[in-house]
């Protein structure tokens, strides 16, 4: 299996329609990449296919950022935590500012 950052990478960029270089660690998927709820849908999808894991329903309200993702799917893939990875708090406000 190829790395798993690349891969949830390449996942980003088939179902985001972005360019590669945009997905910084930092890349909001709302505010920075114009992702909305249906696209993150996609890629929940093809990330629990790609990786064989399951990702609850709820967890997207975790993932503001694309680091945020990726911990979770490889702390999912290695069994290395049960739940969301530290360092993600609470869900993220989205009501406008």
């Amino acid at each position: 299996m190829a790395d798993i950052g690349t891969e949830f990478r390449d996942i980003l960029v088939f179902y985001l329609g972005v360019d590669e270089s945009m997905l910084t660690e930092n890349a909001r998927f709302y505010a920075d990449l114009a992702a909305d709820s249906l696209d993150l849908f996609e890629v929940v999808v093809a990330c629990e296919e790609k990786f064989d894991i399951d990702i609850p329903n709820d967890a997207l309200a975790y993932f503001e950022t694309v680091g945020d993702f990726l911990a979770y799917i490889e702390a999912k893939v290695h069994a290395d935590h049960p739940g969301l990875p530290a360092g993600i708090g609470t869900p993220r406000n989205t009501a406008a500012a």
